[in-house]
């Protein structure tokens, strides 16, 4: 006997080979239905190029990127102030590929045509599953162009740069820089989301320019080339576009006093800073400042929902890969019918967020025509970030369950998008603001809620318990008393409703079916793998599958 022979403990067996490289958009049948349901299909060669690096190169790299955290050098070797934040390469290729991609820009390159906002949706759910990091800068760079417009003379200037697809890490001035980011620098320490507390001064210097003293406790992705930054000016609370780099060369007085240690969001450099005398430049006017930077956080809500969807997204993709090579008991995972069901059950939510997500986008998209349309997306955008960034977390955790131990390891990517799920229903206001946010909109805006249930319309009649549904809305929206004590409850079942009206309504009747079943009669339990014997469990887990 061989000395290899006597000392050999086993072979390797039953592990599934690792998930090939794969067309993130071109396997992806739900996707490319909610694409081309909302107007958007005109962009599938683009969108098919992205998918091509986003589930392929990128994956590489976005692990990469998330091992390797940001590090923060406040000075030089030689005690000059740098206030830099060193990233490791895989991050630049991260956005450099995202940046060609146009996931920052591709709405504003093709505004006005129908569907850009919908294409668009799609890149950013793309681009989010190799790496949720890196759509802190490319989120905020994109949000950024409707305040940027409250000012001509800014916009003039900045949005051609922060349209530009050809990434440029370099600490340069803007004017020299191949294309730009845009950051945003609301929260402080003593008010969080009521940034109307906040105690950041901006004075008005004798050029027109501003200097700004004070702090910001969450500064999201410092290296951006500017931020869009709240103050109190002499007329109250104004926005201000606050470069890095002055046109001289100089660092602007942005102090980084540390990073962010967190639970997850790994690859992107979150930081506390404090402004020195900061030069910056009014944007829109003073006093006007929430209403100017209002739109831009309703469109990093809206990529809050798609990101959670994203997650959603990759991990059924490795719960599928892996059971579909593990067996147990005799048979693969995938055919076991408890197994099934969990899978089918993890298809179908993510089937409903990206329903959901697309509509959002098209409702952004046709904002500018329609009235009806601009009031669904304001109000639709808090309700969709509630509940889809609250599903997402369980959602994950399911997915890891299928791949059993080793889903709890971090060689695979499981853990990465578990750590990052909480994120997306913390930033850009927490759950309890989104909800009062949507209360907000009903008692402010008075389309609103014709436009919600005008929407919620388009489905009656198809579905008995859908109109149960829909009718204990009704109900609960007419109850001031209690609507915001128990506005979690109502914001959820309106975000089911609408899920379900959507699939209702897209043609996919069993799924439609199955779904009002599972979320809206009771039929199905709390956790995820309930579903009822009538679910179309094969249809589901089919439809999740890649399309190799």
């Amino acid at each position: 006997m061989s000395a290899k022979a006597q000392f050999s403990t086993h072979d390797v067996q039953n592990q599934p080979l690792p998930l090939p490289a794969y067309n993130a958009w071109s396997t992806d049948r739900v996707l490319q239905e909610a694409v081309a349901r909302h107007g958007g299909a005109w962009a599938s060669d683009h969108l098919a190029a992205h998918g091509e690096v986003t589930g392929g190169v990128m994956m590489e790299y976005g692990e990469l990127a998330n091992r390797h955290k940001p590090v923060l050098h406040s000075f030089d070797r030689y005690g000059r102030r740098i206030d830099m934040v060193e990233f490791h390469p895989a991050y630049h290729q991260l956005m450099g590929h995202a940046m060609q991609g146009q996931v920052h820009s591709f709405s504003w390159r093709h505004e006005g045509r129908v569907g850009a906002h919908v294409a668009r949706a799609a890149l950013v759910y793309l681009n989010s599953q190799p790496d949720a990091g890196t759509s802190c800068p490319l989120t905020m760079t994109h949000a950024a162009i409707p305040a940027l417009r409250k000012s001509p003379a800014v916009a003039d200037a900045w949005i051609p740069r922060v349209t530009a697809s050809a990434y440029d890490s370099r600490t340069l001035p803007a004017h020299e820089k191949t294309a730009c980011t845009i950051g945003m620098g609301m929260t402080e320490k003593q008010g969080g989301s009521d940034v109307r507390s906040n105690t950041t001064r901006a004075h008005l210097q004798s050029d027109g320019t501003y200097e700004i003293v004070g702090h910001k406790f969450f500064f999201s992705a410092p290296m951006c080339d500017a931020h869009l930054v709240l103050a109190q000016a002499e007329g109250g609370l104004s926005c201000f576009l606050m470069p890095r780099v002055l046109p001289d060369g100089s660092l602007n007085a942005v102090r980084i006093q540390r990073l962010k240690d967190k639970l997850g969001d790994w690859s992107n450099a979150s930081s506390e800073v404090e402004f020195q005398g900061a030069m910056a430049t009014l944007v829109g006017e003073e006093g006007r400042g929430v209403a100017t930077i209002i739109e831009m956080v309703a469109l990093t809500r809206l990529d809050c929902i798609l990101g959670s969807a994203a997650q959603m997204r990759q991990a059924i993709v490795q719960a599928l890969h892996h059971t579909s090579q593990r067996k147990a008991f005799g048979r693969l995972l995938i055919d076991q019918p408890l197994m099934r069901n969990v899978l089918a059950d993890l298809a179908l939510e993510s089937e409903a967020a990206i329903a959901l997500a697309m509509r959002i986008a098209s409702a952004v998209d046709a904002s500018p025509r329609d009235p009806h349309e601009a009031a669904l997306a304001r109000i639709g955008t808090a309700i969709g970030k509630y509940w889809v960034c609250k599903r997402t977390p369980a959602h994950i955790n399911e997915a890891q369950e299928c791949l059993g131990g080793i889903g709890y390891v971090e060689e695979n990517i499981l853990p990465r998008l578990y750590r990052q799920a909480p994120l997306n229903s913390i930033w850009e206001g927490s759950g309890n603001v989104q909800c009062l946010d949507v209360l907000r909109a009903l008692q402010k805006e008075p389309g609103a809620r014709d436009a919600l249930f005008r929407e919620l319309q388009t489905a009656r009649g198809l579905h008995e318990a859908y109109d149960r549904h829909v009718a204990w809305l009704q109900k609960a929206f007419e109850d001031p008393a209690v609507l915001e004590a128990r506005s979690r409850l109502v914001v959820e079942r309106t975000a089911m409703a609408l899920q379900a009206a959507l699939l209702l309504t897209s043609g996919n009747d069993e799924i439609a079916n199955a779904f009002c079943r599972a979320r809206l009669a009771g039929e199905s339990g709390l956790a995820y793998g309930t579903l009822d014997p009538q679910a179309p469990i094969a249809l589901l887990i089919n439809r999740a599958s890649l399309m190799i």
